[in-house]
């Protein structure tokens, strides 16, 4: 593609399911102009208790169908993927791919005040350590303590984030933390701002609540600028949306969080790519 083609070609983002809206969400803030393919794995969820190999293969299959949208940037808008994936497409792909781990550990390394660092994940990303390598090679006196909430997804997933249960679930995950000199926390699943209200409510004033997707949409940004590729202001957008299983629960939880109202969500079999 030429530098005009690009530069009206969409973003495209993919999560294992809805977490990745948060991302997509800020991207629509950030960058309004911008064109979205979204992709949700929902027929696959959930990626924190996948091996690495079966991470990888989903990753490159959802790339393989984001290119037949002729996409410009790809965002990896789950922590696990990004942990267990990107380095290994970023190698095969000549488009250009970002994740989300490392955003949000620049922005916990510039917040903390006395190197007391908490991530909170799945089971793969807190496994994986990315997050601690990271933000070790930004300050390399930095503690880090990870605790992974493996039930926090699905929780989020069935429409129970306001419900008691997850109060008690978050109560049952986080006390340790609560309880230690951390002073800042990464929301370490994109699936995790879903839950921010409750969470920051349990962890108190005392701790500083890290969303990685802010700044991920600031990277991405400052990326498609930096390359010359940003969309002209005030041209008219589009947002597709495909998942491979259940459109019709995606779409009533993407519009409980997307600023505006989701039409035509398609299904694809993601296994054809």
């Amino acid at each position: 593609m030429n530098t005009e083609e690009l530069r009206k070609a969409p973003i495209g983002v993919f999560d294992s399911g809805v977490g990745g809206l948060t991302v997509a969400r800020e991207i629509m803030r950030q960058l309004p102009d911008e064109n979205i393919v979204y992709f949700g794995d929902t027929a696959r969820l959930p990626y924190g208790s996948k091996s690495k190999e079966s991470i990888i293969r989903f990753a490159k299959q959802i790339i393989r169908f984001l290119q037949t949208k002729k996409v410009k940037a790809i965002v990896i808008a789950c922590n696990t993927a990004t942990a267990q994936a990107l380095e290994a497409v970023q190698k095969e792909c000549d488009t250009t791919i970002i994740g989300v781990i490392e955003p949000g550990a620049r922005a916990a390394v510039k917040e903390t005040r006395n190197k007391k660092i908490g991530v909170i994940g799945t089971e793969g990303t807190i496994r994986s350590n990315m997050y601690t390598r990271i933000i070790k090679e930004m300050d390399p006196e930095a503690e880090v303590v990870g605790k992974a909430c493996p039930l926090f997804v699905p929780l989020v997933e069935e429409g129970f984030a306001k419900h008691h249960v997850t109060e008690e679930v978050i109560d049952i995950y986080l006390r340790e933390i609560r309880d230690s000199e951390v002073d800042t926390m990464i929301l370490g699943c994109t699936h995790y701002p879903l839950l921010r209200s409750a969470i920051m409510r349990y962890m108190g004033d005392r701790v500083h609540i890290v969303n990685p997707a802010y700044e991920t949409a600031m990277d991405l940004k400052k990326i498609l600028e930096e390359c010359g590729i940003s969309r002209g202001v005030n041209e008219f957008n589009k947002y597709e949306f495909y998942v491979s299983d259940a459109a019709e629960k995606f779409k009533q939880f993407a519009n409980s969080v997307l600023p505006y109202d989701v039409g035509t969500i398609r299904q694809i079999n993601i296994e054809d790519y």
